[in-house]
């Protein structure tokens, strides 16, 4: 670790706290000159980090910038993550799934401020602006056999949702079966990929992502999904985004321990808001009215058609309201 990011941890640790250059210099043990070049690096990176004669150094608590130290200062000591922040990527998923493939062990997380071609499900993009944002994507290898996947993404939502109440104490709703809605918006989606042996029928790794709008967009969300999409704050204050990361790595890893423990499905069912709702099943081109009556054991959606008769969706794309609704 540089010079710089050593720095950056000792503000993020003692942050609003005015610390010395001398004291910094000694903690890391460089020049007081060292810790000069290290302050004026981060500031050109964006970071507010205030000076004060006789005082020190402080970084500002409205400082939101994703790093590594500002999000591993958020999380137990007992949670072993490798967390990595680019400024931009495609996609965090694309860039995990890279690091998997090279080899990257179980835990090594993505996080972005940007990205360029952020993925939704099925093949669609997720909207991902600078500095309002949360994305990332977790490095799995889960002996789970791959049909049982859905697991890795319904205990994501749980945790995703528990986190977003935890910092910012907003309700948070499950809409199945892998997005988030405060407010009756959508605020975060997830996203599971993985490599499966096709002999073992298990997964060889799966690539885990989770997007989340944490303040609008300074120039609002895009037309095609500006009636349905939300953030978790409602507007630009407040430095939560290290913190919400911290909290969805915590409770996602509790939870990714032990999935087949039934409190997940538990969880899940309880903040599943489709379920007696009205819906409108989507299957290609089609459009089917039908019920939302129970979730399986395995996170299949019981939906009952206009005959009484019942399926059950392991995926699909659903929405709340009647075809007339929805053109």
């Amino acid at each position: 670790m540089g010079t710089k990011e050593q720095l950056l941890r000792l503000l993020e640790d003692n942050r609003e706290r005015h610390v010395s250059g001398a004291a910094m210099a000694k903690a890391i043990g460089v020049s007081r000159n060292a810790v000069w070049k290290a302050v004026e690096a981060l500031r050109a990176e964006g970071y507010a980090i205030d000076a004060v004669t006789n005082r020190g150094y402080a970084l500002s608590q409205e400082n939101d910038l994703l790093s590594p130290q500002g999000i591993e200062r958020f999380l137990p000591d007992n949670r072993a993550f490798a967390v990595t922040v680019r400024k931009r990527v495609d996609s965090t998923n694309a860039e995990a799934r890279r690091r998997a493939l090279e080899g990257a062990a179980e835990g090594t997380v993505v996080v972005a401020e940007e990205q360029i071609a952020g993925k939704g499900r099925p093949g669609k993009t997720f909207f991902s602006t600078a500095a309002t944002g949360l994305y990332l994507s977790i490095v799995l290898r889960p002996t789970l056999a791959a049909d049982r996947g859905q697991f890795i993404t319904c205990a994501a939502a749980v945790a995703c949702a528990q986190a977003i109440e935890q910092v910012t104490g907003a309700e948070s709703l499950i809409k199945w079966v892998n997005d988030i809605y405060c407010d009756g918006r959508k605020v975060a989606g997830i996203l599971t990929e993985g490599v499966v042996d096709m002999e073992s029928g298990r997964f060889e790794h799966a690539v885990l992502g989770i997007g989340v709008n944490v303040k609008p967009p300074t120039d609002g969300f895009p037309h095609d999904i500006a009636d349905v999409a939300g953030a978790v704050l409602g507007d630009h204050t407040g430095a939560i985004r290290c913190e919400l990361a911290a909290a969805i790595l915590a409770r996602f890893w509790d939870v990714y321990r032990r999935m087949e423990d039934p409190a997940l499905y538990d969880e899940y069912r309880r903040r599943c808001f489709l379920l007696g709702q009205p819906l409108v099943v989507r299957q290609g081109a089609s459009r089917v009215r039908a019920r939302a009556v129970d979730l399986t054991p395995d996170f299949k959606l019981v939906i009952e058609l206009p005959d009484k008769s019942r399926r059950e969706l392991p995926y699909g794309e659903v929405t709340i309201g009647s075809i007339a609704s929805h053109p």
